[in-house]
């Protein structure tokens, strides 16, 4: 299949499901309002949280968001108020007709899951479920940013919080966070830190920082166990590698511990070899390295804060 077949399939498939859930309709679901407005009536059913959370999770711009919300308040489905933790900050949340309507839309979107459903076979409809949860999976990940990011800001820290977590109950590594002398660095101008985040909330991080002259190590990699298999490990590891080159280095390294078997067959087919220890990380067991190629603009840099 080639290029061109492949974009053609999925906008096919766009066309075929939007007509299909009733997307194109002005009543969406019989609910008085087209799908832009009921999409967020159900996040902020769903999820409550500040305009700002819910413009990030959306992925909507400040304007689209702002009539969305005139919409539903005009209907009286939502209030915006003070958050009261930071009264600079205001919260969206469902009125009570707003939370009748959330339950009527929940029940209508109910039957109309199961209306598609109805007429395939069980074996068809295992292949349907298998399918689009794939698909779902692939189309996040193809949606997902990697950004660079300050190692102590919030959401870094959530991230590793979460990658020590993991560890912790992998091997039992034990840690409390990043010091302020791991954090600095993955700072520039001697290294990195970046986060992919999709909905606006942290999916995976990692690091590189400067050992040796030309040599980096990439470090604090975590891809959140619900996105395993979706490639974002791998497509995470490039990016590092590129601010590896981007630092200078020649060459990066890196080090996991024998219980991360994903991880090592990940590195495997990056084109990671086996080579002798080289720190004193008393978790590691296994050491790698990986040369780099030179990078096209040798007059790139990274300036420092960015």
């Amino acid at each position: 299949m080639t290029v061109t077949d492949e974009i053609d399939t999925v906008r096919r498939f766009n066309r075929s499901y939007t007509q299909r859930v009733g997307a194109l309709d002005d009543s969406f679901l019989g609910m008085g309002l087209p799908l832009g407005p009921i999409r967020l009536m159900f996040e902020i059913g769903s999820e409550p949280g500040t305009i700002q959370a819910l413009r990030k999770r959306l992925g909507l711009d400040s304007g689209y968001m702002s009539r969305l919300l005139r919409r539903l308040q005009d209907e009286s489905l939502v209030e915006v108020v003070p958050d009261p933790e930071d009264r600079r900050r205001r919260v969206v949340r469902l009125t009570e007709s707003g939370h009748r309507q959330w339950s009527v839309l929940e029940e209508r979107s109910q039957d109309r899951a199961a209306t598609l459903l109805q007429p395939l076979t069980v074996r068809q409809r295992a292949r349907l479920t298998a399918a689009l949860a794939e698909a779902d999976l692939l189309v996040r990940a193809a949606t997902v940013t990697i950004e660079t990011a300050d190692p102590t800001s919030e959401p870094a820290r959530a991230a590793v919080a979460k990658y020590f977590a993991e560890l912790q109950k992998r091997f039992g590594f034990n840690s409390t966070g990043l010091g302020t002398k791991d954090a600095a660095a993955l700072r520039p101008p001697d290294g990195m830190f970046m986060i992919a985040r999709s909905d606006g909330q942290p999916v995976a991080c990692g690091g590189v920082q400067t050992i040796a002259p030309g040599i980096g190590e990439i470090k604090r990699m975590w891809v959140d166990g619900r996105w395993r298999g979706a490639g974002l490990g791998s497509r995470l590891l490039r990016e590092l590698e590129e601010r590896a080159r981007q630092l200078g280095h020649h060459t990066v390294r890196l080090d996991t511990n024998q219980t991360l078997t994903e991880a090592i067959a990940m590195y495997g087919r990056a084109g990671y070899e086996p080579i002798d220890r080289y720190n004193d990380n008393p978790y590691a067991t296994h050491f790698f390295e990986k040369p780099l190629a030179a990078v096209a603009d040798p007059s790139r840099h990274i300036p420092p804060g960015a």
